[in-house]
């Protein structure tokens, strides 16, 4: 079963995130659990979490189905020790946030060396991160997102997304989520059915398809190997639609949510009709 869907809003309350899902046809769908340029939020209550539980059920999605995002200022792998603790602190209070609403697991950007310290160090204090918030909460999978490698940015090659993997103690509760923009922007070609499977024998073989939680599909503004997240709607970038179709018709990403965080919100539904549309061309 393929469950494609959107990075949708939960203004108003998180209960209100599947039915903006089911309004746009999507059997997926992704959310933040809070104010997303804030780092922290007051506990959610009885009643929020009671919503939430309520509206899924009645929109018909299963944790399985949902794929959360942690708030971008978080950086799990930050040089100073002030700013590390404040972001373990805020990634912890979001495992947390899933835990009570019943999700089985949360996406995040891995982090940032800004230039102060090393790449492996920087991948160290990620990977000690991720053990600290699975210690301190219950059921809930860390999903490390692959990056474009803008900036400082790391988790942008497979070998490092395996490296955080190998160091993660808990192995049950740690997956990953590959974005094809990031990807593509990262240097890996997806822009055919040749490329596509080079990419993902690649990334079966480094990382594993045991360990794939969760996908962004976003085209991408920029070529490959350009080191620039920017996102464009499905067949307008320089991935084009071949990269989906590929995705859409093999059961290796069945079970998973496969979330559209493409710019134009308003195509979401065509995009959604389009995606299912490959799946029935088997």
């Amino acid at each position: 079963m393929k469950y494609f869907g959107a990075h949708v809003s939960a203004a108003g309350g998180v209960e209100n995130a599947p039915r903006n899902a089911a309004a746009i046809g999507a059997t997926a769908l992704a959310l933040f659990t809070k104010n997303q340029r804030q780092w922290s939020a007051p506990a959610l209550t009885p009643a929020q979490i009671d919503a939430f539980r309520k509206a899924c059920a009645e929109t018909g999605y299963a944790p399985e189905q949902i794929l959360p995002h942690d708030t971008y200022l978080i950086n799990l792998g930050h040089p100073e020790e002030e700013g590390l603790e404040k972001s373990r602190r805020a990634f912890e209070e979001e495992m947390a946030r899933c835990q009570a609403l019943g999700l089985d697991r949360l996406n995040f950007h891995p982090g940032s060396h800004l230039r102060k310290i090393s790449e492996e160090e920087s991948l160290d204090r990620i990977a000690a991160s991720i053990n600290r918030a699975l210690e301190r909460t219950r059921g809930v999978t860390a999903v490390i997102e692959n990056t474009a490698g803008q900036g400082s940015n790391l988790g942008y090659s497979l070998g490092q997304l395996a490296y955080l993997i190998d160091r993660v103690e808990d192995k049950s509760r740690v997956g990953v989520c590959i974005d094809t923009c990031h990807a593509f922007a990262a240097g890996y070609d997806l822009s055919s059915p040749t490329a596509c499977d080079r990419f993902f024998e690649e990334f079966d073989r480094i990382v594993g398809f045991r360990y794939l939680r969760g996908m962004h599909l976003n085209d991408a503004l920029k070529p490959c190997g350009s080191r620039v997240d920017r996102h464009a709607p499905l067949g307008d970038g320089a991935i084009g639609w071949e990269c989906f179709r590929y995705i859409a018709r093999d059961s290796r990403f069945d079970g998973i949510p496969l979330i559209l965080e493409t710019p134009d919100e308003s195509r979401w539904p065509a995009e959604i009709a389009a995606l299912k549309a490959f799946v029935a061309e088997k």
